[in-house]
């Protein structure tokens, strides 16, 4: 006989191991079945995102920073130091310990909660049955009166540049180079390409970033985007737009790639290969053939705005369904999709989920683009503000970047806040706030911000909407 629950988790990621600390907070009985291994051959709990994803790449790019700062930051404070050197193995074994740190406190949490973990990978069967299956090949059923997919994403894999793990690598096999590459390729200029990009050329790798499209960060707002571009280019990023890669070889150690621009083919080699074109739902082996849950054209789970699937008692969140591939995204809808069954009123506004990069400068946006907006025909006001103009980015030596604020036109309400510069992950948060609050230009406007902050930019930017920004001209 199987073991019952009320709620069973098909996946500990970001998605999945929210929702069930939030269903077990509800006093629903709660399972959360995952498969991911850590280096230890041990359950890791936390998905991608933590395992080799959010959690370990921030670990590396704060530790790449305080290497590059040493040579091209330092100096302009009148310190200098010698000799400077990276012991890669404690460089590495540094997001490792934060990452087992991490994936043992989601264990903690879970034992606190009382949600019952299952070591093995989850199958839905008909009946909103799950079958486990164990590394070791056992299985056993359990079953539910509600069953969440939270299965996550995969990186994609180019045909003709299969993942090895040594030579070409997706985004798990970047975290753990034993040296530093000479000569780094990275296919794509999406996030994950430009922060782990950004991690090896701090560490000394000469990187060379092809994107297929014609444009840079097309998602994000063009002039931020501009922006970002430019200062990379100063770091020494050589990013190649419109660059499509045709055929990557491996001969001997080296990998040898031929790509195409609008002047035709060219040859490159590197060392090694980062394949970063994205990422697509993982649901390879995870729903019975009769389970009535179906998928859409690009694999994703179909579900309505409530993530349900149309199946009783079945659900999907996170990178399985619709939607932006954000750890924060995948929690939100765990925690709606919990409080909805235990018939509370979740919620989840797709309208103001923020968006980071965290390179160096970061990058943040939330809302629409000033091009969705003219596309929308929706009547807008901009306004922009500086960090050269700001004293704490200037006294910090991260004088770059911009906040850029759109406003409607009649309405004065915020469509969309996006920025580049020191510290954006953390100040775009103010703008989500009062995105999500309905709130006006006006509103931050007259909102007192402290001096000397990095957050006197988004007061400015709001004073800008009005052409009436104090330290600068309008």
């Amino acid at each position: 006989m199987s073991d019952k629950f009320d709620v069973i988790f098909i996946g500990a990621g970001p998605a999945g191991y929210v929702g069930a600390i939030r269903a077990a907070q509800l006093g629903l009985k709660t399972a959360c079945v995952d498969a991911f291994t850590g280096k230890d051959g041990k359950q890791a709990l936390g998905g991608t995102c933590l395992n080799v994803g959010c959690i370990p790449s921030k670990a590396l790019l704060d530790s790449s920073r305080q290497y590059w700062n040493i040579a091209h930051n330092l100096p302009v404070h009148g310190i200098s130091v010698e000799g400077a050197k990276v012991d890669m193995a404690t460089f590495i074994g540094r997001k490792d310990k934060i990452v087992k740190q991490f994936t043992g406190g989601i264990g903690q949490l879970f034992k606190a909660n009382k949600v019952t973990p299952y070591f093995g990978t989850g199958k839905l069967l008909k009946g909103n049955e799950v079958e486990i299956t164990a590394p070791d090949g056992g299985k056993q059923t359990i079953s539910a009166t509600n069953v969440i997919l939270a299965s996550g994403s995969v990186p994609i894999e180019l045909p003709f540049a299969k993942f090895d793990g040594k030579m070409i690598v997706d985004n798990a096999g970047a975290l753990d180079f034993a040296e530093v590459p000479k000569r780094l390729g990275v296919i794509g200029a999406g996030v994950i390409g430009l922060e782990l990009g950004s991690v090896w050329k701090r560490m000394g790798a000469e990187v060379t970033i092809l994107e297929a499209l014609p444009d840079f960060l097309s998602v994000a707002d063009a002039d931020v985007a501009k922006v970002a571009k430019k200062e990379f280019e100063k770091q020494g990023l050589a990013i190649k737009l419109g660059a499509k890669l045709t055929k990557a070889e491996v001969k001997k150690n080296e990998v040898h790639l031929t790509y195409e621009d609008k002047d035709g083919a060219h040859e490159l080699v590197v060392d090694k290969l980062l394949v970063a074109v994205g990422r697509r739902a993982y649901t390879a082996g995870l729903l019975a053939d009769d389970t009535g849950v179906k998928l859409d054209e690009r694999g994703r789970i179909v579900v309505d705005e409530h993530c349900h699937t149309g199946v009783d008692g079945v659900w999907a969140i996170g990178d399985a369904v619709r939607g932006p591939m954000l750890a924060h995204k995948g929690s939100e809808e765990g925690v709606a999709v919990a409080e909805w069954i235990a018939g509370k009123a979740g919620h989840v506004n797709f309208d103001t989920i923020p968006w980071v990069i965290y390179t160096e400068p970061e990058i943040a946006w939330a809302g629409k683009t000033e091009k969705q907006l003219k596309d929308e025909g929706v009547p807008y006001r901009v306004g922009t503000f500086p960090f050269a103009a700001i004293g704490r980015a200037v006294a910090m030596n991260e004088a770059v970047g911009q906040v850029k604020m759109l406003a409607h036109a009649e309405t004065d309400r915020i469509l969309g806040v996006h920025m580049v510069g020191p510290g954006v992950s953390e100040l775009i948060a103010e703008c989500v706030v009062a995105m999500e609050f309905k709130g006006s230009s006006e509103d931050l406007a007259r909102i007192v911000h402290a001096h000397p902050t990095l957050s006197e930019a988004v007061h400015e930017a709001a004073l800008s909407v009005d052409k009436r920004a104090i330290h600068k001209g309008n």
